[in-house]
């Protein structure tokens, strides 16, 4: 696996658990789309920083 994979997914992990706390606050299907949403946003994210910093 490529550092841009280990960034990619811990990307999806952390950005996953953001949406899912932030839509905690107001409910259980809240929680679930943010945190698709958000685990896109972290994936795009760290697949950006990896490939901006690490080729």
């Amino acid at each position: 696996m490529s550092m841009r994979g280990i960034f990619g997914f811990i990307g999806l992990s952390l950005g996953g658990w953001v949406g899912w706390w932030l839509g905690a606050f107001v409910g259980i299907t809240t929680a679930v789309v943010l945190s698709s949403i958000f685990s896109g946003i972290g994936l795009w994210g760290a697949r950006w920083i990896g490939k901006e910093y690490l080729e």
